[in-house]
């Protein structure tokens, strides 16, 4: 009975020692790239028009096409799934292991990329969204869209830009095959 116990223990702790060392372990250069760079195509028409018409264009019904008829919740419903994707990739980044300085930086910077768009989705992008839903008067969606544009867009891009370059690198220096446009 003590002898099965002990081998029980023994095989217990060897199963803990094993589950640790692999907690400890960093992701791959790959999935390590692919949540804090890649997930940022997602954004990349954050503050611009593009976006806006986007929205816009989701609403859009022609009477003589029926298939066209709209819900009333389009523009809403697409500012609603970027938000729950927007907080997933956030959570995700606060999951990774940054076991080096160039993936602590790159954490850092992703982190701070979504921590700057979120609110504006949350907010500005969900009252454009609102107002194209409810098919309001294009100069009450352009006030919207142009406010967005002017307060967040440089420093948007200044934020995307650098995370970009640090991605660049770290793309080169662990050999990732990865197209730049």
């Amino acid at each position: 009975m003590k002898n099965s116990f002990k081998s029980l223990f023994t095989k217990l702790c060897t199963l803990l020692l094993i589950f640790s060392v692999l907690q400890s372990c960093s992701e791959t250069p790959d999935k390590f790239f692919g949540v804090a760079i890649l997930n940022t195509n997602t954004i990349s028409d954050f503050g611009t028009p593009r976006l806006a018409k986007q929205l816009n264009d989701n609403t859009i019904e022609y009477p003589d096409i029926p298939s066209s008829k709209k819900n009333g919740n389009e523009a809403t419903d697409i500012i609603k799934n970027k938000i729950l994707y927007l907080e997933k990739v956030l959570k995700d980044l606060n999951a990774l292991s940054a076991n080096s300085d160039d993936r602590e930086e790159i954490k850092k910077q992703a982190i701070a990329l979504y921590e700057f768009v979120l609110p504006v989705y949350k907010n500005e992008y969900t009252a454009y969204a609102q107002l194209c839903d409810t098919k309001a008067p294009q100069e009450q969606k352009d006030k919207i869209a142009n406010s967005i544009e002017q307060k967040y867009n440089a420093e948007f891009e200044k934020r995307l830009n650098s995370l970009v370059a640090l991605g660049k690198e770290f793309a080169t220096e662990n050999n990732l095959n990865v197209k730049w446009d």
